[in-house]
């Protein structure tokens, strides 16, 4: 047998065993598809959610994208912050629905309180505020809300609120080395003129848990939360 013969015949036997080869991977697989149950859990896909997707409601994402994109994080050496009628407009809805879209998260989230007219942090606050910012579990954005109560002038209570979150925002840039601050905080101030916190919320993690809480003394405040939500 000469050599052209013997290189047709090896060549022939090596096209019969891929021959065998790919139509034994074909059945196989046509039995995989065949016997496969979509409704079986074993074989469902993993799907990424939030962690917190129970509180992660349209409404709040929706007041969370322009908070951010509004009132938060802005441009660097920009001012940040939305004042009280601007928040107002932003948030689009009424005082008590607003501060509804926070209530799942009362065990998360820290109420910073301060003396009548003062934007001081005492030794409580920057505890609490510690607490707070440090428990972050890999949530994105962070938001500070305070408010006045109404003892003195609009204009006054709007400029007082307005200290008090920058004093929050201060104190943080002082004490975490976090590069990633800058646009991870967003920020509202309230004054006295919208969503004034109600007696109910005395009961969430105050700064001041012993002291006497009514509703003055309670929006002399700047409320704080992580929020994981994706957007």
């Amino acid at each position: 047998m000469n050599r052209f013969a013997i290189h047709a015949i090896l060549g022939i036997l090596v096209l019969a065993a891929l021959a065998v080869t790919v139509f034994t991977w074909v059945n196989s697989a046509s039995a995989r598809v065949a016997s496969f149950d979509p409704n079986d859990p074993a074989n469902k896909a993993a799907v990424a959610k939030a962690s917190d997707e129970g509180y992660c409601t349209p409404a709040l994402n929706q007041i969370l994208r322009r908070v951010l994109t509004s009132c938060g994080i802005l441009a660097q050496g920009a001012k940040r912050g939305c004042q009280p009628l601007q928040a107002k407009n932003v948030a689009a809805m009424s005082d008590s629905d607003f501060n509804g879209l926070f209530k799942p998260m009362a065990t998360r989230a820290g109420i910073v309180q301060f003396d009548m007219d003062s934007a001081d942090l005492d030794d409580g606050a920057k505890v609490l505020l510690d607490k707070t910012f440090a428990d972050q579990r890999g949530a994105s954005y962070f938001i500070v809300v305070s408010r006045s109560s109404p003892e003195g002038s609009v204009q006054h209570n709007r400029e007082l609120s307005e200290k008090r979150a920058a004093s929050v925002l201060g104190y943080l840039k002082s004490k975490f080395n976090d590069p990633d601050l800058e646009q991870e905080v967003g920020l509202l101030w309230l004054g006295e003129e919208f969503a004034q916190l109600d007696d109910e919320y005395c009961k969430w993690n105050r700064s001041r848990p012993e002291s006497e809480c009514s509703s003055k003394e309670l929006n002399r405040s700047a409320f704080m939360t992580w929020v994981d939500c994706r957007l």
